[in-house]
């Protein structure tokens, strides 16, 4: 299950602003992107990652990722900042 090294995080970012503001900052890790979320949302953060080098995991669904994420809405994208 790719959201095991997500959930055990000790820092994440949540949602396409911070994950891109997170980027920016050179602060993520690997970022992953729902691939049920709308273009518009996950193209510029798939955008700065491959600017940036930042490896993206693409995973099924906004659902999916927000749970993993430890909230209780629907996510488009998400990143590691500190690993366990």
């Amino acid at each position: 299950m790719p959201y095991k090294r997500l959930q055990a995080a000790k820092e994440k970012s949540v949602g396409s602003k911070q994950t891109v503001k997170a980027l920016h900052k050179n602060l993520a890790k690997v970022v992953y992107v729902a691939v049920n979320a709308d273009k518009h949302v996950t193209e510029p953060v798939i955008k700065v990652c491959e600017e940036k080098k930042v490896p993206v995991i693409q995973v099924d669904s906004m659902a999916s990722l927000g749970k993993a994420c430890g909230i209780k809405v629907e996510c488009a994208a998400a990143a590691i900042i500190k690993d366990e």
